[in-house]
């Protein structure tokens, strides 16, 4: 009996590729730095958000990193935002906030893996979504404690206080 061993070679889209397309459809600024990297800017409510995607074949994931444009300076600042930390990464079910130590720099994270980059436009896309929502849900919260001199406690009360209905 002889059995015949075909090589399926499925040709499927680069997970950065598909991204692109997607940031192209909300017709955001985006930058492609390279064949595993993408850049792209979208305006939020309280900020412009800046994102950056790396794919990592190695890992077979896809990394997704977000700079909030504030800095954490002085000691007691710093103390106050690891404790908001705390509070805001215990809410997040999915991704996560850092503290940079060497520049103060508040950063939302998260990665996907995707074996074989088998990645949907709609993976691709609800990552995106998920970071932006979560960057702006808790950019107030962080503003708060830094420039407005509120606990952990009290920043996060604010942050997530739902109105509902209209006035």
């Amino acid at each position: 009996m002889t059995v015949i061993h075909q090589d399926e070679t499925v040709n499927r889209p680069h997970p950065i590729d598909m991204l692109e397309r997607t940031v192209e459809e909300n017709g955001w600024a985006f930058e492609r730095s390279g064949r595993d990297e993408l850049n792209l800017s979208v305006a939020g409510r309280w900020s412009d958000h800046h994102f950056s995607f790396t794919w990592r074949d190695d890992l077979q994931s896809l990394h997704l990193s977000s700079a909030f444009d504030m800095r954490v300076k002085g000691e007691t600042r710093l103390a106050d935002v690891a404790a908001l930390l705390m509070y805001v990464n215990a809410r997040l079910w999915i991704g996560h906030f850092d503290l940079w130590p060497e520049d103060g720099t508040i950063v939302f994270r998260h990665a996907m893996i995707f074996p074989d980059a088998h990645a949907s436009a709609s993976q691709c896309e609800a990552l995106l979504n998920l970071a932006l929502e979560a960057c702006e849900h808790y950019y107030p919260a962080f503003q708060f404690v830094l420039w407005g001199g509120k606990t952990a406690e009290e920043a996060v009360a604010a942050a997530i206080l739902e109105c509902a209905g209209q006035a």
